[in-house]
């Protein structure tokens, strides 16, 4: 890892990776370094790993630091290194996120935000579903908090195991861990769109499936679309783009009160939070395996046939 000179030649996995301008800033506000991202990426590696393991990245990619200029890269550049694994899916090839020399080389290109899709490049299978509340500003977090409560009653309801984590931005975003290869987008497309409607129709003064930002009128807005074949969401522990250094950040249940805030999750505090509360994911791939979904899917489509509410 960064020694403190501004540049270095590291080895990882095997591979040999040069490491440049470590002394550039990158989030002023915060003082954070290049030197010091790259090793914020080393630290999380173990718990962000399995969630890019055999994804299609995009990056969003910050030359000149947060807050400045950006852009979205898909393909694979030319220059990349021989040991970047890629997989073309249509007209792109795209860099898979397997492996922390991977991983390391990406920050160095200052790659700061990863968005994953929900199925690996070897299924047409969601690995997973997510569902997207964004508020209007981060002003009204608190619509994102009781939106994420009310789903995580209704949830606890369908004996569906669940996790939550800030967006690293204005909202949060609630994981529904799935058995592999087993349920296709239409199944979980169904789901995702019957919570929507459940919260909108339910509580239509707070929440909206309003697509249009200018016809939303201060709600939460559920983003049921989202999700989908083709769609990506911000990886767990991906860092933004955006002056404060907030993480997208894996939270227990608990911690999902009105007290809680975007800002308590900069990118300096998450080593000290894994170091004494752990990885609130780290039982997902465990409920993967034991995740009650076909029973639910079966009730729901009955019910839903029956014109029947959950």
């Amino acid at each position: 890892m960064p020694t403190g000179r501004d540049e270095e030649t590291i080895k990882i996995e095997g591979e040999t990776i040069h490491l440049t301008s470590l002394s550039k800033p990158l989030w002023p506000k915060h003082h954070i370094t290049k030197a010091d991202y790259l090793q914020y990426v080393a630290t999380i590696s173990d718990v962000q790993l399995p969630f890019l393991r055999r994804r299609a990245l995009t990056l969003l990619r910050y030359p000149h630091g947060a807050g400045k200029e950006k852009f979205f890269q898909k393909n694979c550049p030319d220059y990349a290194p021989a040991f970047i694994k890629t997989a073309i899916i249509g007209d792109i090839r795209y860099i898979v996120g397997d492996g922390l020399a991977t991983l390391m080389w990406l920050a160095n290109q200052l790659a700061f935000e990863i968005h994953t899709p929900f199925q690996t490049v070897d299924s047409d299978f969601p690995s997973e579903i997510v569902l997207d509340l964004d508020p209007p500003s981060r002003d009204a977090f608190e619509l994102a908090i009781e939106a994420a409560l009310i789903i995580k009653n209704v949830l606890d309801r369908l004996q569906l195991i669940s996790f939550v984590k800030t967006s690293g931005n204005k909202g949060l975003q609630i994981y529904i861990p799935l058995p592999d290869q087993t349920f296709t987008f239409e199944d979980t497309r169904r789901f995702t769109q019957f919570i929507a409607d459940y919260l909108t129709e339910t509580n239509p003064r707070l929440f909206t499936t309003e697509r249009l930002k200018k016809h939303r009128q201060g709600r939460l807005y559920v983003d049921a679309v989202q999700f989908g074949e083709g769609k990506t969401i911000i990886a767990p522990y991906s860092v933004r783009g955006n002056d404060d250094a907030l993480v997208a950040c894996p939270l227990y249940w608990e911690e999902v009160t009105p007290a809680l805030r975007p800002e308590q999750f900069p990118l300096p505090s998450i080593k000290q939070r894994l170091e004494t509360k752990g990885c609130p994911f780290q039982s997902f791939f465990e409920a993967k395996k034991k995740q009650p979904f076909q029973k639910v899917l079966d009730a729901f489509k009955a019910n839903l046939s029956k014109g029947v509410m959950v």
